[in-house]
Parts: C-alpha cells; structure tokens; sequence
C-alpha cells in the first residue's frame, strides 16, 4: 500500500492553471498533488553573445525553491552566493527538456526564459516544473505570434515528464516525498507527447535494479506522460 492510497500506475492529482501571472508572456501553476510550481515564460528579443547572428533562437530556464517549500525553511540561495548543484542540475534538464520540442530557426533570434520557483515541495518538482513549463511555454510563443515576432510556429511536439521508481519492492509511478525518500530505486522520464524519449535519469538508492523493472518502469512512464499531454492540450485548449 503507498502512503497515499494510490495505485501503483496512479497519478497524483494534476493541475496546469494558465495565466496566473498576467505580466508574463506565459505563465502556469502547476500541481502534482502538493507539489506545487509558479511557472513563467519570458520573451526577449536579444540573446546571449555567442548566440548571435546566426539566425537561431535560444530557450533556457532557471529553477529555484521558496525558503518555506519545504518542511523546515531553506536558506535562499542568493544570500548563500552560489546556487547549488541540485539548482543547477534542475535547470539545465528543464531547458534541454523543451529545447528538444522547439525549432530554434522558427523561433528566429529571440530567446524564452523560463522561470520555476517550486511554492511547495511534495516530491516530482523538476517533472512537475518541465510539464507545466510546456504550458507557459506554448503561451509565450502564441503571444510572440500575435505580434509577428515568429513567421511558424516553432513548437514541433509537446513534452512532459514523470518520476517512477521502486518502492518496496513495487514499480510506481509519480512517487511523492514520502516514498522518494525510501524508494529503493528512483528515476525521472522526460517523454514528448508523440512518445520519445528526451531524457532518463535512473539511480538505484539501495538495491540495484533489473532490466524487467526498468522496463516496467517505463513502461508506467509512458503511460503517466500520455496523461499529462492530454491535460496539457486540455488545459492550452481552454
């Protein structure tokens, strides 16, 4: 039995609310059950210097976690001086996770920032903030379309993402804190919505895992992904 009484190929409730943030270009609060992320998109006509010039667009995103997210406050990372290597990790998974959906020569010499600032930590936040990034994502680049800063729409497929892992000797799917901490096995899939594989990361905590229970792994991944692309399209759709 999970601690939450879920079924092992169960989700966690989610939730995308689009445009919570109506000074952004693009914005989503996302919900995996608690978890929850405050997700913007920002869109600046300039890029960084070694980008330039070559016709190309740029998509990048930073990621960080309110002091009270988590059960005890956390210290900000700004009065720390340094971001921390989790931070970093995080962020440059959410931005090659949309980068692998967005035709950067659609996009022209523009670049989109997205923001994830995790509200409430209950486990899954990097595949919660790279799902709802999606969101933000796509109304940031529909707002650059009403004002013809793109010629085509640069997004070529969707992408979401979902943790799985092992938890007493059960695969299952979107773990929340209390079985990611004594999950024997835990790993993170970012999937595109036409079912390819952007990213894996898969590391056994305790006992090493086998080839059969990676694939069901997998194999409940993609079922969690196909849910969440719909309420993705769903919630673009609204």
């Amino acid at each position: 039995m999970r601690p939450s009484g879920r079924d092992s190929s169960e989700m966690r409730a989610v939730t995308l609310e689009r445009n919570v943030a109506p000074k952004a270009e693009g914005s989503c609060l996302v919900a995996f059950g608690s978890t929850r992320v405050l997700v913007t998109a920002s869109v600046e006509t300039s890029l960084p210097s070694w980008r330039r010039g070559q016709g190309l667009g740029w998509v990048t995103a930073e990621y960080g976690m309110l002091p009270r997210a988590t059960g005890t406050r956390t210290r900000r990372e700004a009065t720390a001086g340094k971001q921390s290597g989790r931070t970093q990790e995080i962020q440059r998974l959410i931005g090659r996770s949309l980068r692998a959906v967005v035709d950067m020569a659609a996009l022209g010499e523009n670049q989109i920032t997205i923001d994830c600032d995790v509200l409430e930590a209950d486990g899954g936040t990097r595949t919660a903030s790279i799902t709802g990034a999606y969101v933000a994502l796509a109304d940031a680049i529909a707002w650059m379309s009403e004002r013809k800063l793109v010629k085509a729409n640069p997004l070529r497929d969707t992408v979401a993402a979902v943790s799985c892992g092992i938890y007493r000797g059960t695969p299952v799917l979107d773990l929340d804190y209390l079985e990611d901490v004594e999950a024997e096995t835990d790993a993170n899939f970012v999937l595109t919505g036409s079912g390819k594989f952007v990213e894996i990361q898969g590391t056994a905590e305790q006992t090493p895992f086998s080839r059969q229970e990676l694939d069901m792994l997998m194999g409940l991944a993609e079922k969690g992904i196909s849910e969440l692309t719909v309420l993705q399209k769903t919630a673009l759709e609204i």
